[in-house]
């Protein structure tokens, strides 16, 4: 998650170990082709060895507390979970949540940061633009 809220990235692993550590630590780096001036995680021991190996001039945090905007956004994907009864697969839950990490904020603009009509106007434009990419701005509703 980025200092805006967004999710960059959502990486599943079976096991939190030193080395799928590293391999979290890699992953945004290698896709945002950026590298971050702090990291927040939680307090996992395996997090701190992994970060100063890949990136000790990064300022690391782990406090309680301090991962929550990172734990937040992990609520819709839970929602998604649960409805679906779990996910059969490490490898199809990884693409669902790929996409769908950079899909869910295009529908949820920040509302409390929003008056009602603005927010009704937000949310037309962006379903109008989904509509738009997905090339189902002329199909009927009707089944």
């Amino acid at each position: 998650v980025d200092q805006d809220g967004m999710v960059l990235d959502i990486l599943v692993q079976n096991r939190r170990d030193k080395t799928a550590a590293r391999r979290f630590f890699r992953r945004p780096v290698k896709t945002t082709r950026t590298v971050p001036r702090v990291v927040v995680t939680d307090r996992l021991r395996s997090y701190g060895a992994a970060h100063r190996e890949v990136m000790p001039s990064v300022e690391h945090r782990s406090h309680k507390g301090l991962n929550n905007r990172a734990e937040n956004s992990h609520q819709p994907t839970r929602q998604r979970e649960r409805a679906m009864k779990g996910f059969r697969s490490a490898g199809g839950t990884q693409r669902f949540l790929s996409a769908f990490s950079g899909i869910s904020p295009h529908f949820r603009p920040r509302r409390h940061l929003m008056t009602a009509p603005d927010y009704r106007t937000e949310t037309q434009h962006r379903f109008t633009t989904w509509e738009q990419v997905t090339g189902t701005a002329g199909l009927s509703t009707t089944a």
